[in-house]
């Protein structure tokens, strides 16, 4: 009688186990493929400036960028978004977030940006996007973390390139591809339960 007890409890776990991969495959089943490519315009310089150095990095000067860039330097944007390279072409969102200098040697910077996208299928779903950008490679890849909207717990990965690059800003060519998990059903809230603690 006591020999039954573990094939019992393996047949229950083989059992879960079976459920949950039904589960996981009905889920990746439903999973929606979003690929969208477009332009975004980081001018660090005027006219139009819309990238500016918000913290001095307190470390040692970067040999590989132009003089008086140092480790830490912090850079803030709200960069647009098009559907082609031209600036003037239509207009698809606002790329928003930071860039901080993350190597003391190289090219590279820790972003955290969110897409925000406008007008279109999207209007008003962003991107949440965070990785590290290293600007002596020809194409970087970033991180989808995440988004709201039509992007609610999106993952996946941002491919950048260099389109264009002037004295005072960069063009870059960027090809987004997310995935949309399957169950998109309202969760069920609760209220909070607070404990009162009495005073020591």
């Amino acid at each position: 009688m006591a020999s039954s007890v573990p094939k019992q409890r393996l047949v229950v776990v083989a059992a879960a186990a079976v459920a949950l991969a039904l589960f996981l495959a009905a889920v990746a089943d439903d999973a929606e493929e979003i690929h969208l490519h477009m332009y975004m315009h980081n001018i660090y310089g005027p006219p139009g400036q819309r990238a500016v150095l918000i913290t001095k990095g307190t470390g040692p000067m970067n040999p590989s960028l132009p003089p008086a860039q140092f480790f830490g330097d912090t850079y803030a944007f709200d960069d647009l978004l098009t559907q082609n390279r031209s600036e003037s072409s239509k207009h698809v969102g606002r790329a928003q977030g930071t860039a901080m200098l993350a190597s003391m040697r190289q090219p590279v910077y820790l972003v955290d940006m969110v897409m925000l996208l406008t007008g279109g299928e999207y209007d008003g779903s962003t991107i949440v996007v965070e990785g590290r950008h290293d600007a002596s490679q020809e194409e970087r890849e970033l991180a989808i973390v995440g988004g709201t909207g039509d992007f609610r717990t999106a993952s996946g990965y941002v491919r950048c390139t260099t389109a264009r690059e002037e004295k005072k800003f960069t063009v870059y060519e960027l090809f987004v591809n997310a995935t949309i998990p399957g169950d998109d059903s309202e969760p069920e809230y609760r209220p909070v339960v607070t404990r009162r603690i009495p005073p020591s």
